[in-house]
């Protein structure tokens, strides 16, 4: 469930962009706001979308939310990618070595 939460959440490019400003930095909503050509009410909602997906942080500083990456949730996002892509490319591997054994072999 948190992986499909996850993969919708970065379906949306202004989320994905939301995303790679946090990645290192804790910046405040109005801070992320300011890189958008949207409202800020559409950001706060991009917001609430990543947050529920566990792919930011919050913290309330006073009357400030803070926002950052939430490491873990990007790592487990990367790790069903990584398991996706990773079982794909052995199939991709296989295919050509077994191409090349029959080219080798037809040409033997």
């Amino acid at each position: 469930m948190a992986v499909e939460q996850a993969l919708r959440a970065i379906a949306e490019p202004n989320r994905r962009k939301i995303l790679r400003l946090v990645q290192d930095d804790e910046l405040r909503a109005g801070e992320i706001a300011s890189h958008f050509e949207v409202t800020r009410p559409a950001i706060s909602q991009h917001l609430r979308i990543l947050k529920h997906a566990g792919l930011v942080t919050e913290r309330r500083e006073g009357t400030k939310r803070l926002y950052r990456a939430r490491l873990e949730g990007l790592k487990e996002l990367r790790d069903f990618l990584n398991d996706f892509w990773d079982g794909r490319l052995q199939l991709l591997a296989n295919a050509a070595e077994t191409k090349e054994r029959r080219k080798q072999h037809d040409n033997g």
